[in-house]
């Protein structure tokens, strides 16, 4: 067909399974490694970060009574909706990030094997990380690790794609929900994620997607009472990590600081990340009753 035009895709941000712009109608251009113009993605604003933060909390006890197996279900289903879509995520992470196309592969590889390696790991977590204590007197003594709530959550810069996937799948297996700000610098492919986690039979408000400036809206996400937990390894401005440190003492918010050195996101992720958002619960109940 002669003089068609191109359909344009639109970035939006993605709150309780939807894909509305900001409310400010901001936006802010987003480039190439050599700075050519890729799209405009939304620049969220508060009221986008408390329709987040209030959409995770509605979601968050729907995720959490859900059977562990069924949320690695879910979870190995965003792994599948990834596999077939990764031309997509290889060819954004390759523009965006400067990257060679094996690099591309490789990152797209690596989402698609942890959202698999935590989805293996959605039923095992009350076994490994709970326990049955001995003790004394008739009674049986047991601990199970619960989920936190609602976790807020600063994806790292680079890798765009591994480092959010690796920030987020942890947050959620153990039936937390997560509002997250994705990169800054490397927004589409965080975009085209939520696409995936849309028609991958999880549940609307389980993860939110924030683009923007984490220094602008970071900070209110850590006051917010509704937010149970923070995770700061994607802050790379020490000013911005100690004002939402603070901002989150001030609701008694449990806090994971930024890493001493840049991860190695390709490593082995082990069971730290899940456990940083679990609390446990002790039980008594007495025998024989």
């Amino acid at each position: 067909m002669e003089g068609r035009l191109d359909v344009r895709k639109t970035y939006k941000l993605f709150i309780g399974g939807a894909f509305p712009r900001s409310e400010s109608g901001r936006t802010y251009a987003v480039t190439d490694a050599k700075g050519r113009f890729l799209a405009n993605a939304s620049l969220a604003s508060r009221k986008d970060a408390r329709d987040a933060v209030l959409a995770a909390r509605a979601a968050q006890g729907g995720w959490w009574s859900a059977t562990a197996y069924n949320r690695g279900q879910i979870l190995y289903r965003i792994a599948e909706m990834m596999e077939g879509r990764r031309a997509q995520f290889e060819d954004e992470i390759e523009r965006a990030e400067g990257v060679s196309t094996r690099r591309a592969v490789a990152q797209v590889d690596a989402c698609i094997d942890r959202w698999v390696w935590y989805a293996g790991w959605s039923d095992k977590i009350a076994q490994v990380l709970g326990s049955s204590n001995p003790v004394a007197g008739p009674y049986f003594n047991f601990s199970v690790p619960e989920p936190t709530g609602v976790v807020a959550a600063i994806a790292p810069q680079r890798p765009s794609l591994l480092g959010l996937v690796s920030v987020v799948a942890p947050i959620i297996v153990s039936g937390n929900t997560c509002v997250v700000i994705a990169s800054a610098e490397c927004p589409l492919p965080a975009i085209t994620l939520a696409e995936v986690l849309a028609t991958s039979d999880l549940p609307g408000g389980v993860v939110n997607v924030l683009t923007g400036a984490p220094g602008e809206i970071g900070p209110w996400l850590a006051s917010h009472a509704d937010v149970n937990a923070l995770d700061l390894t994607g802050v790379v401005d020490d000013g911005v990590a100690t004002e939402m440190a603070v901002a989150a003492a001030e609701t008694i918010t449990r806090v994971l600081p930024p890493p001493a050195s840049p991860p190695d996101w390709s490593a082995d992720p082990g069971l730290g990340r899940i456990r940083a958002f679990v609390e446990t619960t002790t039980v008594w109940h007495p025998q024989g009753v």
